[in-house]
């Protein structure tokens, strides 16, 4: 059981990095209508996986509350957009690192993001472990998996706008790569914690769903439509949004 518990958590690691791969493939030059492109869809994974990832799990999961169930959704979501609000007051607004703090946000949002995923894994693992049951620990693993291929998308919009900004690919692959290394560790405090962690866990979710809503809204959308590139931007955030959508709906 134990070798099931550590390739459960690991899985969704692996779909980010193989996700963070896809830069490794691009041109050496990317050029500006492709830069908008990707910050587009970006947003559109990025606003899908708040919805369906994050949103809708707080909810599910602050079920026993009843017609409260809505409440740990809505402060979580609050907060996690007034904290990123604030760390974005707290960074430098200097002209020439404002696109190197552009993508510190973007970054920020999908580890904040990667953390309750990390811990939804390994609150399924907890359950199988305390109940012994085979069933159980198959729930558990195909939780794992449908996170880890959703995942994909969520490792290629870290490493492809790093990237897209002149930073060397096996760089940008790794900054892509330790972005995910948040899960395995999250889900693994969150089998050893599991009486502590486990009834916060809808605060988090939507506390990182209101992350990368932060982040969509105030620095990803604005770029993404600059440059009377709005149709670009427009269409891959419709082609991120459905991709990761059908991901979620599918897979969940």
């Amino acid at each position: 059981m134990t070798d099931t518990v550590f390739w459960g958590l690991m899985i969704p690691f692996i779909g980010t990095a193989l996700g963070a791969a896809c830069v490794l493939f691009l041109k050496k030059e990317i050029n500006a209508v492709l830069q908008h492109a990707l910050i587009g869809f970006a947003a559109g994974v990025m606003v899908a996986a708040s919805v369906w990832s994050l949103l809708l799990p707080s909810i599910d999961r602050a079920a026993d509350m009843g017609k409260l169930a809505f409440f740990p959704a809505v402060s979580g979501f609050c907060v996690g957009i007034v904290s990123m609000m604030l760390a974005d007051k707290l960074l430098p607004h200097i002209q020439a690192q404002k696109e190197n703090e552009k993508v510190a946000m973007l970054v920020l949002a999908v580890v904040i993001h990667n953390i309750p995923e990390g811990m939804a894994v390994g609150a399924a693992f907890a359950g199988a472990l305390a109940g012994q049951s085979d069933t159980a620990f198959s729930a558990a693993m195909m939780l794992s998996m449908g996170i880890g291929i959703q995942n994909l998308p969520e490792g290629a919009i870290i490493s492809m706008p790093l990237a897209s900004r002149g930073m060397r690919k096996g760089k940008a692959f790794g900054r892509g790569v330790l972005s995910g290394i948040v899960e395995p560790i999250a889900g693994a405090l969150t089998v050893l914690l599991s009486t502590l962690i486990v009834p916060i866990l809808p605060y988090l979710l939507a506390f990182a769903a209101g992350a990368m809503i932060y982040v969509v809204v105030e620095e990803l959308v604005p770029e993404m439509s600059e440059c009377g590139r709005a149709y670009t931007g427009t269409l891959m955030f419709m082609l991120g949004f459905s991709l990761m959508m059908t991901l979620d709906v599918a897979l969940g």
